[in-house]
């Protein structure tokens, strides 16, 4: 075993697929290469949330909460981004790797769950002869191997981006990983909306392998040539720290636990509104399916426009601890245009509220992140962004299942007359929930403020090149 791996690493660059050798400036091209796997993360994204919700739901008749368990199956595995992201950064390896082989690993689980999901839902439907347990089962195992998927190549891969990015263009690498996502998630809506226009089992079967497909050859052509093999590096003579001994060490960088509870406030405030403002445009102001769906396409713009303008600014040494709480600050107006819209009966404010929440999360999102990205230095990369992925994660995930749960319980007791006559609207719910979205981005905001430099930024250096990159393009 031994002297096939001496061969493998004497190979040169030229034939292995993960080699290309580390130095100077990092080109545009290999960072656009690399930020493919925030498409295929965007991607099965989509297909889990939106598109498999809906089918699941409407087109096989699975019941609601059996729905929302297995859509939930792959938060459970958001708590160890940490752990991944700490073994990344001790992994023992001949061939010199860190990241190399969790990106692999997490791609072909990605795979493997998504080979079998059609197939697996299809049993779960009761559209078979054989057992319900067996649908359940392999719904479930299905689920899971995305979520560990999908959270293990999803942190190896931001921690190699932190790796190969030189510290200077770190802000807009952070803006680029986080404008991909976003895309990923526009253009297969559009084509998953497409595709299953005329919805049957053979094409759910079809679109959902196709999407495996997919993730594999993004993943692969983003990890090519990207890690550089380093065996002194990966000989791993010291042992690895635990995981309790090197987050002990954390709090020391800056007060990180206050960065990670601002984290948490800020991703549970803006995305517990996730599977609501759909449903209120239509509930409440009327919208059609197309107008809502336009408005999804506006949220994401917004995001996207956030995403260039935080890359502008971090580019001119802004505080990125400013720059999320501006994010914040423009949640709270949005949400407040959002309540607002309802009694006014405006699809104007509407509109323009659900353009400020994306616009504000796409800068809360690239603020926190590279703040994280700037304390992932030496060994601690891969446990600073996993410890990010996963708070952020989670935190998300719990608060989307949590505002549709709220806004259930409030509707009812608002419904039979509970909470005074004044309340028994529909706009009850979810006003709720909006205010609660509020109060949370204005603690966000507190626990934003002391973590902003009190200094002023240096002044912008002029004539950088775009995404603060190397020119060169190969």
């Amino acid at each position: 075993m031994s002297a096939l791996s001496a061969t493998w690493t004497r190979l040169g660059p030229r034939f292995l697929p993960f080699a290309e050798a580390a130095g100077g400036e990092l080109p545009l091209r290999r960072l656009l290469r690399l930020s493919l796997f925030q498409v295929s993360a965007g991607m099965v994204a989509v297909l889990l949330i939106g598109t498999l919700n809906r089918v699941m739901i409407v087109e096989l008749a699975v019941p609601a909460w059996l729905v929302a368990v297995m859509v939930s199956l792959p938060l459970a595995f958001a708590p160890f981004r940490a752990l991944i992201g700490l073994r990344s950064d001790h992994h023992r390896s001949v061939l010199g790797w860190r990241r190399v082989p969790y990106f692999w690993m997490g791609t072909l689980l990605q795979f493997g769950g998504l080979a079998i999901m059609p197939f697996a839902l299809i049993l779960l439907s009761g559209d078979s002869n054989g057992p319900a347990w067996i649908g359940h089962a392999g719904a479930a195992l299905a689920f899971l191997m995305v979520g560990a998927g999908l959270h293990t190549a999803q942190t190896a891969g931001m921690a190699l981006a932190a790796d190969i990015t030189p510290p200077a263009a770190q802000p807009r690498m952070v803006a680029l990983l986080a404008m991909m996502q976003m895309l990923g998630m526009l253009i297969s809506a559009l084509a998953f909306g497409l595709l299953l226009a005329r919805f049957s089992q053979l094409r759910l079967i079809q679109v959902v392998q196709g999407t495996a497909m997919a993730t594999m050859a993004l993943n692969l052509v983003a990890l090519w040539k990207q890690e550089a093999r380093d065996p002194r590096r990966t000989r791993g003579e010291a042992p690895a720290p635990g995981l309790l001994a090197a987050w002990a060490t954390l709090p020391r960088e800056g007060r990180w636990l206050r960065r990670l509870v601002a984290l948490g406030l800020g991703a549970a405030a803006f995305s517990m509104q996730d599977i609501l403002l759909e449903p209120y445009g239509g509930q409440i102001l009327g919208l059609s399916v197309a107008e809502t769906t336009r408005l999804t396409a506006l949220f994401a713009g917004s995001g996207i426009l956030a995403f260039g303008l935080a890359a502008r600014q971090l580019a001119r040494r802004a505080d990125p601890h400013r720059l999320a709480a501006l994010g914040a600050l423009a949640g709270i107006v949005g949400f407040l245009g959002i309540i607002f819209a309802a009694p006014l009966g405006s699809t104007l404010l509407f509109g323009g509220g659900v353009a400020l929440v994306g616009f504000g999360g796409g800068l809360f999102t690239v603020g926190t992140l590279t703040a994280c990205v700037g304390l992932a230095r030496g060994t601690q990369g891969g446990l600073v962004l996993g410890a990010w992925g996963a708070v952020q994660a989670s935190a998300a995930g719990g608060a989307v299942a949590c505002g549709g749960v709220l806004r259930d319980a409030v509707s009812g007791l608002a419904n039979h007359g509970l909470l005074g006559p004044a309340l028994m609207d529909p706009t009850t719910g979810y006003g709720t929930v909006y205010l609660l979205e509020v109060v949370l981005l204005f603690a966000t905001i507190i626990a934003l403020g002391p973590l902003v430099r009190s200094t002023a930024p240096a002044p912008a250096t002029r004539n950088h090149p775009s995404l603060g990159l190397a020119g060169q393009t190969s």
